[in-house]
Formats: structure tokens, C-alpha cells, sequence
């Protein structure tokens, strides 16, 4: 029988061990199913939680990570897919409880696959991932509700992280003048690198714990935590600015009082990148092939590429020390 190389998660008395082991072919497609062969995937904060063990992003083990896949169809039983399709996967279940893209082969529903856009490649989207496709989100809806991006003050919390940094750097190629909020001093400088023209420490966002409303700071904002630096950020936007909000890093809860939304109008815009549908999806893959491309500079900043073997060291690594940027993986 033929085999793939894939990263498998087991559980052993209650502790977690991740290595990188040889599998089984997958039995042929049916059902609508797809077979891809990945050739890049990345990593994302909910892989390190399924590889940590989880119940929450995984529940049964041995396990193959990946929220995120890119490659070419082996073999379909999909009337919308042929071999030698290009394509990209993202959210579903796709390495939450069905083997996901840190393997050399998936094999998922045809109705989770998107057609790779043309002057996109594997590796460029395994670049973006869906930390990028939830910063680009992001971005598309504060255009949408704000109009043209340049020029304004836009703040981004847990600046350092994938949606964060990728959040500066489109941001900034889009005109915008970036505030990178980030407890890690120690990244400042790449921050610098990636576009945020200023870098400043969450305890700014503190000073306004007990004020209900405080001086406006920012045109618009992106947050990835949630809790009070999110409740924080909507007193100091400007009257008529918005904040997109994508992540619960901080809490789930919100302590906020109405008077940022009925006196200044500001606007919380949620961003969901999992459940939103493809054609949501596709225009934003799309974006990133065509005028949000970002450029060479913002990626030799930006991106760390690693083999599959290198994989459990990061995951294991990934909750406990700084991990800035993206991280591609190579299969």
C-alpha cells in the first residue's frame, strides 16, 4: 500500500505527543469527496490548541492538524472538481476533527475547496492562510464601511500574530497610517519592518478602564483579542470610525457602555472567516491576487518558511514563546 507523510497528534496518559509519521493512501474518493495533494499549508493559533490537545478544537485523537491546504486534485468524486485542479482550503472542520493540511494528502468534501485564483500560487496563499484571509476581512469591511483606507489612523491589537501582522502590512501598502498595539517590545522592530508607523504597549489601552469614553485616538481599528482591550479601543475611535473585530485572545466578554455607538456612531463590525460563504471567500483570495498583492518587501518580513518535519517543534513551541508573522509550511 502506498503511504503519505503527515503530522499526527496522539494521546498517551493524558499527555500529548506530536511527531511526523507515514499514513495509509486514503481509499478512493466518493461521495463527493476530494482528494488534494497539499503542497503548502501554515500555521495558525488553532493548530498549536488541537497539537496542545484541546477538546475544545479537537476532540479524538490521533489527529493530523492543518486549518489551512493548498495544492492540486489527486482524484474526485465531484462533478465541480478534475485532477489537476488548483486549489485552496480553509475553515470547515478542516483540521478541527478531520485530518487537516499538515499532511502531503487530504481528503475533504468538493464543497470546501475554492479554485486558486489566478496570479495567486500555493505558496502565496499558504503565505496568507487563513490569518490572512481573516485580516483581509478585516480590512474589506472597514472599507466598506468607511470608504477609502488611506490616510486614516487605524490602530491593530495582538499586532505581532498572524492576522495582526498581515492586518499592518496590507494596511499599509492600502495608505494607512498604523498603530501597532503589542505587548512583545522585543517585536517592535519588526513591526517597523512589516509597515506600523508606531508601535505602543496594551497598558496605552488600560489608561481607559475606568473612563467610559475618552479623547479620540484612531479613525478605525482591527482586534484580534476581544475582552477589555476591545472595549477599550471603541472609547478612543473617532465619531463615525469602526472597529472589525476577529478574535477572543482577551476574554469573550465586553465591558462597554453604549455611549461609543450612540454618542460618536461608532460602529463593531464582527469578522467571521470559518462559516462565511465561498464566494466571501473567493473575492477576498481574489483581492490578495490582484490589488492587495502584497509586495516582496512586506514578505521577506513577514514570513518564516518550514519543512514539514520542523513542524512539531514549532506547535510546541508556538503557545509559549513569541511567534510573530506567518509560518509557511512546505510538504
Amino acid at each position: 500500500m502506498m503511504t503519505f507523510k503527515a503530522v499526527q497528534v496522539r494521546e498517551e496518559q493524558g499527555a500529548y505527543q506530536c511527531s511526523v509519521v507515514d499514513k495509509d493512501d486514503f481509499a478512493q474518493p466518493e461521495n463527493g469527496e476530494v482528494r488534494v495533494a497539499v503542497e503548502y499549508s501554515s500555521l495558525n493559533y488553532k493548530d498549536a490548541l488541537s497539537a496542545a490537545g484541546n477538546k475544545g478544537v479537537t476532540r479524538n485523537y490521533p489527529h493530523t492538524p492543518g486549518i489551512d491546504a493548498a495544492g492540486t486534485v489527486l482524484a474526485s468524486s465531484s462533478d465541480n472538481w478534475k485532477a489537476g485542479d488548483r486549489v485552496i482550503v480553509t475553515g470547515y472542520d478542516l483540521g478541527m476533527n478531520t485530518d487537516g493540511g499538515l499532511a502531503e494528502q487530504i481528503q475533504v468534501p468538493g464543497e470546501w475547496l475554492l479554485a486558486a485564483p489566478d496570479g495567486l500560487d500555493s505558496a502565496e496563499a499558504m503565505a496568507l492562510g487563513t490569518a490572512g484571509l481573516t485580516a483581509g476581512l478585516c480590512v474589506e469591511k472597514l472599507q466598506r464601511q468607511l470608504g477609502e483606507l488611506s490616510g486614516l489612523k487605524i490602530a491593530v491589537t495582538g499586532a505581532s500574530g498572524g492576522v495582526g501582522s498581515v492586518a499592518i502590512a496590507l494596511l499599509n501598502q492600502l495608505g494607512a497610517e498604523v498603530t501597532a498595539i503589542s505587548g512583545k517590545a522585543q517585536q517592535y522592530d519588526f513591526l517597523h519592518s512589516i509597515g506600523a508607523q508606531h508601535c505602543v504597549a496594551p497598558s496605552m489601552l488600560a489608561e481607559f478602564d475606568k473612563k467610559p469614553m475618552a479623547k479620540p485616538l484612531f479613525d478605525a481599528a482591527i482586534d484580534t483579542l476581544g475582552g477589555d482591550p476591545l472595549a477599550n479601543l471603541l472609547k478612543i475611535i473617532q465619531p463615525e470610525g469602526a472597529v472589525a473585530c476577529c478574535g477572543l485572545a482577551a476574554g469573550v466578554n465586553i465591558n462597554s457602555s453604549v455611549f461609543p455607538f450612540i454618542l460618536r456612531g461608532v460602529c463593531l463590525l464582527g469578522v467571521d472567516s470559518v462559516e462565511i460563504s465561498q464566494q466571501r471567500k473567493a473575492d477576498i483570495w481574489r483581492r490578495f491576487a490582484e490589488q492587495w498583492k502584497l509586495d516582496d518587501a512586506a514578505w521577506s518580513a513577514l514570513l518564516t518558511e518550514i519543512t514539514l518535519e520542523e513542524v512539531p517543534d514549532y506547535l510546541a513551541r508556538f503557545l509559549e514563546v513569541s511567534v510573530s508573522g506567518r509560518i509557511r509550511v512546505k510538504l
